[in-house]
């Protein structure tokens, strides 16, 4: 894995050693950033956005905001299997003014406006066979941590059927080998 552009562009991401850590594919993330780019249903200068990366991993996707020249990037992750490989891949980057590493387990502590204020991208790459992803989409809403023009992304397996809130709305699906990413906005 690496980090695909930006200033950043090709500096390799250390990969987690076990198989309970699933991250995110240099195409999935491509994918992703190539509608936020250009795509017309959303106004989002990656540049100018604060970031929530939940269930970071390793932290591919703050990695690449980052590099992207993102203002700043919230991770939440607390497997110590991985956090580790998150905290080396960010201290490879030699920056350390726009970001901070959440050692939190946000299923059981799911208090969102004491981690940040207004996002404007919200990502959420939890385990495929994770069931408490609406709770969590419902205190992103209820917290009004999501900026007014702010997108959620969330990442799952194609064939995952969630059962959201009925105001989150999916503006854009898309589905890549195993994976499907919807993009969705907040009513």
């Amino acid at each position: 894995m690496r980090i695909i552009g930006g200033n950043f562009k090709g500096k390799k991401i250390l990969d987690p050693q076990d198989k309970k850590t699933r991250p995110l594919k240099d195409l999935t993330k491509e994918s992703i950033f190539n509608v936020l780019i250009h795509s017309n249903k959303f106004s989002i200068n990656i540049e100018k956005s604060i970031i929530l990366d939940l269930f970071s991993g390793v932290g591919s996707f703050g990695l690449e905001c980052l590099s992207r020249g993102a203002k700043y990037v919230t991770f939440v992750e607390n497997y110590s299997g991985v956090l580790p490989i998150l905290k080396k891949n960010l201290s490879n980057l030699e920056t350390n003014e726009n970001y901070q590493v959440i050692d939190e387990n946000i299923l059981k502590k799911i208090d969102l406006k004491k981690i940040i204020n207004k996002c404007d991208i919200i990502f959420i790459d939890p385990p495929y066979r994770e069931k408490k992803l609406p709770i969590i989409i419902d205190q992103i809403s209820k917290d009004k941590i999501l900026s007014n023009d702010g997108i959620i992304i969330i990442h799952r397996h194609k064939k995952e059927e969630d059962k959201f809130t009925k105001k989150l709305k999916i503006v854009v699906e898309k589905k890549y080998g195993i994976s499907k990413i919807l993009f969705c906005k907040l009513d």
